[in-house]
């Protein structure tokens, strides 16, 4: 056999492997492979571009100072706190879950405000996430939409990282590379990322309201605790308040103002269910001692 017949040979076997054993190899790739790589083909080009999401890093809350703090404890033991938001959370889950679900929309989106800033909204709005990522059959997203002064990382005594508003913004293409896992097994966080001066019309977008119907209907036991601004002259709120199933209004007793709790429900959808808590309220037991925090009630 001369050069140009072992040539010819050899290019005929290359054409059955392609054709046969190539594509069985090909076929035997996995699903999850295919998916993972993320590849992408440009129209009209014969290159591959590959993209891959970057989830952030997981965060670590330090849960023992935070029951050192007054916040809901995840441990086994027995507290008030725990016993107080265990009641509250109940009333969320059933308008959640229960038969008023249906007339509601999104009725899993749970958004906690208050009239003024400094009556407790974040500290609830963390408790609440905290009682609910207890639930052996519930999953809970905290999500910080308090661009203008965000709270929640503070709170938990933690760095601001990329969030919300990165999202927004088209810095980041998918919401899960915002979506922070925590060292609580059920809880996830957004932050609420930079601020910027387009806030409003960020959190008023099509984008946005993707964001929230992903939320809504992507996991069926997911409840979503949305920590938004006041409501008493801030647009953000009013906006959120379209796109929210469930509202909690904190107000801190002997503090906030009835004439503000009414202006600032008259912000609310009406087709919400509302509730109130009542933050650093005096819990008079018989030995005259007690602090609680209530929920008092949903329309």
């Amino acid at each position: 056999m001369n050069t140009i017949e072992r040539a010819l040979s050899k290019q005929e076997k290359d054409k059955k492997t392609k054709s046969g054993d190539g594509s069985a190899s090909q076929d035997s790739t996995s699903k999850d492979e295919i998916f993972a790589s993320n590849q992408a083909v440009t129209p009209n080009s014969s290159k591959e571009t590959s993209k891959t999401l970057t989830p952030p890093e997981s965060i670590e809350i330090d849960l023992f100072k935070m029951e050192e703090k007054g916040f809901v404890s995840t441990s086994a033991k027995r507290r008030l706190i725990n016993e107080e938001y265990r009641a509250i959370k109940r009333k969320i889950l059933d308008n959640a879950f229960g038969p008023l679900s249906k007339s509601l929309n999104n009725s899993n989106i749970i958004m906690v405000t208050s009239s003024r800033p400094g009556e407790g909204k974040t500290f609830t709005a963390v408790n609440l996430a905290l009682s609910i990522a207890l639930e052996q059959d519930k999953t809970v997203l905290l999500v910080d939409a308090d661009v203008l002064r965000p709270n929640v990382m503070r709170t938990l005594e933690l760095q601001n990282q990329d969030g919300l508003m990165e999202y927004l913004l088209g810095e980041k293409s998918d919401i899960a590379e915002v979506m922070c896992q925590t060292n609580v097994p059920n809880l996830r966080i957004i932050p609420a990322g930079k601020s910027h001066h387009l806030s409003t019309e960020l959190l008023a977008s099509e984008k946005m309201y993707e964001a929230v119907q992903e939320f809504a209907n992507r996991y069926p036991d997911r409840v979503v605790i949305v920590d938004t601004p006041p409501l008493l002259g801030i647009n953000e709120t009013a906006i959120l308040a379209n796109l929210a199933g469930q509202a909690i209004v904190v107000a801190e007793e002997q503090s906030t103002k009835i004439t503000d709790i009414q202006e600032a429900v008259g912000h609310l959808n009406p087709d919400m269910a509302i509730g109130f808590v009542v933050n650093k309220a005096q819990n008079i037991r018989k030995d005259g001692t007690g602090y609680g925090y209530y929920y008092a009630g949903a329309n």
